[in-house]
C-alpha cells in the first residue's frame, strides 16, 4: 500500500515517513503542492496526505486536482494546524475523507490510515510510538564551549526523538576539548534534527549564538528560532512553553525568567543572586522596560525579528541580550516594541555548577552596561555596525 505525504515542513514529514514505513506501507514525501502533484502522477498512492497552509500551490488545491482535474477518489486526509471552520468544511465539500488537527500523536495517525485503507500484507513494526507531530517547528541554538563533560546528550535526544518540529543546532564556540567530538556523535544518524556550527576560533557566547541564529533562520520550514544553554538549566519542556506564548500571541520575543514564586523550582547562588539584583536595575533603567530578568539563556523569535537582533555583531560580550532588547526599540519605537517583547517566568531553572561566569565578572559587566548606554543612548545614534568596532571590555 502506497502513502504519499504533502507539507511544507519537512521536520514533520521525517518521523511520519519513518512511522509508516515501519508499518509496512510504501512512503513518498513532498515539501510542496507542485512536486505532490508529480509524484501523485506517477506513483499513484493509495492514500494522501496534505497539509493545508503551504506557499505556492495550497493543500486545498492538491485536493481539488485530485477529485476533480483527475476524478480520482483514493482516500485524502489533512494534517494541519490550521483550525477555522471554513477550512475544514470547505475540505469536506471538495471531497476529503479525514482531518487531522495537529498537534497530535503517530499512533493516532497511524490508527486513521488503518481504518482507511487498512494494514499492510508485509510484516510490520507492530509497537507503538509516542512521538507527537506539532503544529510547528522550531530551531534551538545551543552554544558550546568546552562542554565535553557537562552536555546533557541523552536528554537532548529523548527530546528531539518524541516531539516532532524541532531542529537542534550545537554551536561549538572553539572548544579546547573534545566538544566538537561529542555534538558530532550526536549528530550522527539525526543529521536531519541536529545542526553542528563549527566555529574555529572561540568568539564568546555572544557570537556563536548569532552566527547560529543567522545559520537557523535560512531553512524555510522553521517557524521560530531560539536559543538555550547547553547545561539545560532551563529544559525543554519548559522552553516549548515559551514558545506556546509566542504561537499563540502576537509577541516576537519571548524571554524565559528566572523569578522565585510559589511552584516554580528556581535555585541561585545567593551572592549570584545579590549581584543578579543589581545589575537588572542598571538594566531596566537603560532599556527603560520592567523587564526582571533579561539575561536568562531562553528566548525564542520569531523569525522576521532575527535580522534585525542579530545582524550585526554585538557590542559586548555577555550581556547581548540586553542588546537584543535595545535593536528592538532602536527599530519599532520604545512603545511598539514593549507590545513586541514578553517576559515569562520559568516552571524550572538550576544554576549549573561549571558556570563560566563567575563573579568578578559582575564588574566588567556593569562597565559593558556603561558601553550599551552609550552606544544606543538615542535611535538617531551611530548605526551599531560602526559602534561594533569599539573594543569589548
Amino acid at each position: 500500500m502506497k502513502i504519499l505525504a504533502i507539507d511544507d515542513q519537512q521536520l514533520v514529514l521525517l518521523p511520519l515517513q519513518k512511522r509508516l514505513t515501519e508499518l509496512g506501507y510504501d512512503v513518498k514525501i513532498e515539501t510542496n503542492g507542485t512536486s505532490g502533484i508529480d509524484t501523485f502522477n506517477s506513483f499513484q498512492p493509495d492514500l494522501v496526505i496534505v497539509d493545508i497552509n503551504m506557499p505556492g500551490v495550497p493543500g486545498l488545491d492538491v485536493v481539488k486536482y485530485i477529485r476533480q482535474t483527475k476524478n480520482s477518489n483514493i482516500p485524502i486526509v489533512v494534517l494541519s494546524g490550521d483550525t477555522q471552520d471554513k477550512t475544514i468544511t470547505d475540505g469536506f465539500d471538495l471531497g476529503i475523507d479525514d482531518y487531522m488537527k495537529k498537534p497530535l500523536s503517530l499512533n493516532e495517525i497511524s490508527a486513521r490510515i488503518k481504518r482507511l485503507i487498512g494494514k499492510p500484507e508485509t510484516k510490520a513494526v507492530e509497537s507503538s510510538s509516542d512521538v507527537v507531530i506539532q503544529e510547528r517547528c522550531v530551531g534551538v541554538v545551543i552554544p558550546c564551549y568546552n562542554e565535553e563533560e557537562r552536555l546533557l546528550s541523552n536528554e537532548f535526544l529523548n527530546y528531539i526523538d518524541k516531539y516532532s518540529g524541532y531542529h537542534l543546532c550545537f554551536v561549538n564556540d572553539g572548544s579546547k576539548d573534545n566538544t566538537l567530538k561529542v555534538l558530532k556523535d550526536l549528530q550522527k544518524g539525526r543529521e536531519d534534527f541536529i545542526t553542528v556550527y563549527d566555529c574555529e576560533k572561540n568568539g564568546g557566547k555572544a557570537e556563536a549564538v548569532r552566527l547560529g541564529m543567522l545559520h537557523m533562520a535560512k531553512k524555510d520550514d522553521l517557524d521560530y528560532i531560539g536559543f538555550l544553554d547547553a547545561d539545560l538549566s532551563t529544559d525543554l519542556a519548559d522552553f516549548d512553553d515559551l514558545v506556546k506564548t509566542i504561537e499563540t500571541s502576537n509577541f516576537k520575543i519571548v524571554s524565559g525568567s528566572r523569578i522565585s514564586r510559589m511552584g516554580a523550582n528556581i535555585t541561585k547562588e545567593s551572592a549570584r543572586k545579590i549581584i543578579s539584583l543589581t545589575i537588572n536595575y542598571i538594566i531596566r533603567k537603560i532599556l527603560k522596560m520592567d523587564f526582571k530578568d533579561t539575561q536568562c539563556g531562553a528566548k525564542i523569535f520569531s523569525k522576521d525579528v532575527i535580522q534585525i537582533a542579530f545582524g550585526e555583531k554585538f557590542v559586548t560580550q555577555w550581556i547581548f541580550d540586553v542588546e537584543i532588547f535595545k535593536r528592538m526599540s532602536h527599530h519599532f519605537g520604545l512603545e511598539k516594541a514593549k507590545t513586541l517583547l514578553c517576559e515569562q517566568p520559568l516552571k524550572r531553572w538550576i544554576h549549573a555548577d561549571g558556570s563560566k561566569l563567575s563573579m568578578k565578572d559582575s564588574v566588567k559587566i556593569v562597565m559593558q552596561l556603561g558601553q550599551i548606554a552609550w552606544v544606543y543612548r538615542s535611535p538617531k545614534s551611530k548605526k551599531v555596525n560602526s559602534a561594533s568596532n569599539l573594543k569589548t571590555v
